[in-house]
């Protein structure tokens, strides 16, 4: 065997080692350079639900009223939920979407379960907000750094100029007063934040 044959043959020998190790890194003998076998991704824990009774009596009508808004200096009034800004139809604002005219739920009332609430028109509204919301953190959640300008760009302009504006302290009190751990976001536990407890007749807790 010359020696060209003899590198060569070292080099075929070295190669099929060094594919042998790779295969025992990759355990059970699997291909090393095929996909990996499938990650069990553990459920989220830790994880709490933001109140739905608190989101349709104090949070929702926010949306439907008259804001005063400041775009470039130019200040004008106009609804979350208007037309060409977050209405669910006819609005560009992104994902957050407000249905105007849903219906007012009981929550008290045996009738409306979960399955009726998540059925309805109120829920989409609470869904939506929620998704703009990262629980029990206001700088981070969009529901309130957008239409306050903090770091984000808001196609609708500044709405609330400070933390001190009546709406801003009843969207703070609403994403850092979630439901107990374990519990779904029709807890009874959440009327606490009315004064009194009943989401039907009671005040909406700022505090």
């Amino acid at each position: 065997m010359t020696f060209a044959h003899r590198l060569r043959a070292a080099a075929l020998s070295g190669l099929t080692l060094g594919v042998l190790g790779l295969a025992s890194c990759g355990g059970g003998g699997s291909n090393p350079l095929g996909n990996p076998s499938n990650v069990n991704n553990p459920p989220g824990v830790g994880g709490q639900k933001l109140s739905f009774a608190y989101f349709q009596k104090c949070i929702n009508p926010i949306f439907l009223a008259q804001l005063q808004i400041n775009v470039g200096g130019t200040i004008s009034t106009n609804k979350c939920a208007g037309s060409g800004c977050h209405d669910t139809t006819t609005g560009t604002g992104g994902a957050f979407r407000v249905v105007p005219l849903a219906t007012t739920l009981d929550v008290t009332d045996p009738a409306n379960t979960p399955d009726v609430i998540r059925a309805s028109d109120m829920y989409k509204n609470f869904y939506s907000a929620q998704g703009e919301v990262v629980n029990g953190s206001l700088t981070q959640s969009r529901l309130l750094a957008k239409p306050r300008l903090l770091n984000v760009l808001h196609g609708g302009g500044l709405i609330f100029p400070n933390d001190q504006d009546p709406n801003v302290k009843l969207i703070s009190y609403w994403i850092t007063h979630p439901a107990p751990l374990g519990q779904d976001e029709f807890s009874i536990a959440t009327y606490s934040m009315f004064t009194p407890a009943d989401p039907n007749t009671g005040t909406c807790n700022t505090q």
